[in-house]
């Protein structure tokens, strides 16, 4: 055998080692993660709820979901081991983090714009959707209706008409056949 015919496999056992290795270093943190936990820590589970640990277990973790309301849990649920300046702050409201010029986050995009809400959209308390407002060029329904019915019928008034030329045209094509007028 050549070094040619084994360089693919070479390459896809690298490639698996690599893979593999990876997901264990994964797999050591996270449980590294569960391990340093410890009764007051506030936590983040995979479903994205944050709860402050109470009791630790050999597979299980008691958490405080809220004042007085207890719940058990998995370790192996335990999306994140949160710093308490981080879980303060998500929880309480706490100071919101700063950028380094001091700058706070806004909530929502009317500070960084610096624009008012538009009177278009004060009106109702709604958003513009890009719709008309019912006005003078707005149709009624009633009259659309109309309209509807009156294309309709004029569609069936040549879909008749148009039957009518083909059944003539029909009696001709049978008049030549049958050695008629017009035939040669």
């Amino acid at each position: 055998m050549s070094i040619m015919t084994l360089l693919p496999f070479i390459v896809l056992i690298g490639a698996m080692f690599l893979m593999t290795r990876s997901a264990k270093k994964k797999q050591q943190a996270a449980q590294q993660m569960r391990e340093e936990m410890q009764p007051g820590t506030g936590v983040r589970t995979i479903g994205g709820m944050f709860a402050t640990v109470k009791e630790i277990h050999e597979e299980t973790v008691l958490l405080e979901v809220a004042p007085g309301v207890h719940a058990l849990y998995a370790k192996n649920a335990i999306g994140a081991v949160l710093a308490d300046e981080e879980y303060n702050r998500i929880l309480d409201g706490a100071d919101p983090i700063t950028g380094e010029d001091g700058a706070v986050v806004p909530d929502d995009v009317s500070s960084l714009t610096g624009a008012e809400a538009t009177e278009k959209g004060d009106k109702a308390g709604k958003i513009d959707l890009g719709k008309a407002e019912a006005g003078d060029d707005v149709e009624p329904a009633a009259d659309k209706a109309e309209d509807a019915e009156g294309d309709k019928a004029e569609k069936a008034d040549k879909a008749d008409k148009a039957a009518e030329a083909t059944a003539e045209g029909d009696d001709a094509k049978d008049d030549k056949k049958a050695g008629g007028a017009d035939a040669k």
